[in-house]
């Protein structure tokens, strides 16, 4: 059992919901990414998504792509945030996975992404652009070695994908809950209760939701529903307006605390 399954299974055990926060590797920097990995620990954050910075991403929304961009200049790669998780691991242990784009990955060489990736301590990954179908032996490959693959599902996925990705999917389910890509909205979609519902009908694994959510109201009303909840784009906000000042870290950390609600 890995730092994912262990925490799902504590969270069902203690009638809790994940928090899932994701931040840009490298963004601002890489020394500000490792002292947000600490806080994250010492708050109690369930999970935490290592966005890997990628030159043409696919879901990312301005935001997003702001972050990756500023990360690429200064010449952030896996290798280095491959590093970054190896050395925190050794003094935490919230459970980490990365969220990336397949052509990091290839240009690394499977195998070795894979074997260093577990080595490191990485728990998980998610690859937005690499359909279940097309990864199969990627899929096989990390699953064989400890690392789950968080597979997608959205609000087009057909029944008979969905049973398809929630059984070939390992740690969560990954539901996206619009169409389109990530940032803050407003307003949750009218049809996200029912499309979980549909969903936990073919599978017992834990379901989080993320894309559009940025307040409390919205964390709470996702509870109600679903095993976790992603923030991604509205922590990169406070990351963003802080940046280059001390205070940087407890505003992230005051941001999430007042946001997670349990």
């Amino acid at each position: 059992m890995n730092r994912i399954e262990a925490k799902f299974k504590k969270l069902k055990e203690e009638k809790k919901k994940a928090f899932i926060a994701f931040i840009t590797a490298g963004y601002p920097d890489l020394s500000t990414t490792r002292k947000l990995l600490f806080e994250f620990d010492r708050i109690g954050l369930d999970l935490v998504e290592l966005g890997v910075p990628f030159s043409d991403p696919l879901a990312d929304g301005p935001l997003i792509q702001e972050a990756s961009q500023a990360a690429l200049k200064k010449k952030v790669n896996l290798g280095a945030i491959l590093n970054l998780v190896k050395t925190v691991r050794k003094r935490i242990n919230l459970p980490i996975c990365l969220m990336t784009y397949y052509n990091p990955i290839f240009s690394f060489g499977e195998q070795a992404f894979v074997k260093q990736a577990v080595e490191s301590g990485v728990d998980g990954v998610i690859i937005p652009d690499l359909p279940p179908e097309e990864g199969k032996d990627f899929i096989k490959l990390a699953h064989k070695n400890g690392l789950d693959v968080i597979c997608f599902i959205s609000p087009t996925t057909s029944l008979r994908r969905i049973k398809y990705i929630a059984n070939l999917s390992r740690g969560f389910i990954y539901y996206v809950s619009l169409t389109g890509v990530t940032g803050p909205r407003q307003n949750l979609p009218a049809e996200l209760n029912t499309n979980l519902k549909k969903i936990k009908k073919h599978t017992a694994k834990p379901i989080c939701v993320g894309f559009g959510v940025s307040s409390r109201h919205q964390v709470e009303q996702i509870y109600k529903v679903a095993d976790g909840v992603i923030v991604g784009s509205a922590i990169i906000k406070q990351i963003r307006s802080s940046i280059g000042k001390p205070s940087l870290i407890n505003k992230v950390s005051k941001f999430i605390q007042k946001i997670k609600s349990v």
